[in-house]
């Protein structure tokens, strides 16, 4: 299992406070985006080739745990 500790930062400074892979200015949501619109693990590692396996996993498990926790309040 990829943990996204440790691969996924926030800092206001990047990307306005976004969650992006560390060291990088890629946004999680960009990597979702992507993966939404029928790119491969492959496509993404091959356009973007300082990522790795795990930091595109890590977006992913990171978007899951941010919805997981989400709390729906009901009107």
């Amino acid at each position: 299992m990829v943990e996204y500790k440790g691969r996924i930062v926030v800092d206001p400074r990047v990307m306005g406070g976004k969650p992006v892979i560390k060291g990088t200015r890629i946004p999680v949501y960009f990597i979702l985006e992507l993966l939404s619109n029928g790119w491969s693990m492959d496509d993404i590692l091959r356009e973007y080739p300082h990522l790795s396996r795990e930091d595109v996993l890590a977006a992913i498990r990171y978007a899951a745990r941010v919805l997981m926790e989400e709390v729906i309040v009901k009107a």
